[in-house]
């Protein structure tokens, strides 16, 4: 008796926990698609302005930049896009606030130290910003061992990743990079594909040594357009209006806070995708487990059943 009402209870127990998985399913679900629409409208407008970043910053390389007096360190871009030694990589990482995403955040805390041990063997210092709080304890760990250093947490920011939080760690990391406390800033997001898969991947903002397109043969996919070198040139005769330190001061801001906030829509979308695909999991085993339970509660049912059948023909045969 005791067997059967053990079984009972684990049944209606995780029947309770199967309703909780259904239903976080569905909040994903509702909550990525809208998640996945916000990225597809923003790559379009965050890879023109990327083209046009690149096209400004060619031209503004052939000649020098003279010292400018800014509130921002954002604005500073003679001192943001300055060739200099890397010494100490600054790594900024888009995690997540929630867990019950299965592997998302473990994926990202191993693509990190992959890169953090990568920019350690080359006898660079690491500098981590953390956007999410639930790579945290684990990067944290691995400090101990390895010799990098968590400089912020950013814990709100991906509740609400929009463009004024995305302003906030661009910021910061460019007082960082215009201090010297860092010399690169490198963005460790997770580019979100479709429902079931996503990519972690690492961008780098600054130092601008070698422009290289962003993602754009994915955007070339998507958007069904073809590109060619010379769209990435300017004519030597192009003329800037007002002038070209103008246009600097303009761009430089906007190309890293945009970047940033793609990245945050990227790791959104990615983790909605892996929480929804997670839970439908978690659903659909919670379901096999009631089968397999039911199937031993009637088993066990019809054993005590049985038993008590033999029982009372056992007690009849007796008093014969």
């Amino acid at each position: 008796m005791s067997n059967l009402r053990n079984i009972k209870d684990r049944i209606k127990s995780i029947q309770n926990t199967q309703k909780i998985t259904r239903a976080m399913k569905m909040v994903a679900a509702a909550k990525v698609k809208k998640a996945e629409n916000s990225v597809k409208m923003s790559r379009p407008f965050t890879f023109e302005l990327y083209k046009m970043f690149t096209k400004v910053f060619k031209a503004a390389t052939s000649g020098t930049f003279e010292p400018v007096q800014t509130e921002r360190a954002i604005d500073n871009y003679p001192k943001l896009l300055e060739k200099r030694e890397i010494k100490t990589v600054g790594f900024a990482v888009m995690s997540s606030n929630k867990g019950l995403a299965g592997a998302y955040s473990a994926n990202i805390v191993r693509f990190t130290l992959n890169e953090i041990k990568k920019a350690l063997s080359e006898g660079k210092k690491v500098k981590l910003y953390l956007a999410g709080q639930k790579a945290y304890p684990a990067l944290k760990n691995a400090a101990r061992n390895l010799n990098f250093e968590i400089k912020a947490v950013y814990s709100s920011v991906m509740d609400n990743p929009d463009s004024t939080n995305s302003l906030v760690l661009a910021e910061d990391l460019s007082t960082q990079y215009v201090n010297g406390e860092i010399d690169s800033i490198e963005l460790i997001t997770t580019r979100y594909q479709n429902m079931m898969t996503y990519k972690v991947e690492k961008w780098t903002l600054l130092p601008v040594l070698e422009v290289r397109e962003f993602h754009k043969k994915e955007f070339d996919e998507e958007h069904n357009v073809r590109h060619n070198e010379s769209s990435h040139k300017i004519d030597p005769l192009t003329e800037f209006e007002p002038d070209l330190c103008s246009i600097l001061q303009k761009i430089v801001p906007m190309y890293l806070t945009n970047i940033i906030f793609q990245a945050f829509l990227e790791a959104q979308a990615s983790e909605l995708a892996s929480r929804m695909t997670a839970m439908s999991a978690a659903t659909n085993n919670a379901q096999e487990m009631i089968r397999v339970l039911t199937i031993d509660y009637n088993k066990a049912r019809q054993a005590q059943i049985t038993q008590e059948l033999n029982e009372v023909v056992s007690g009849a045969d007796a008093l014969k």
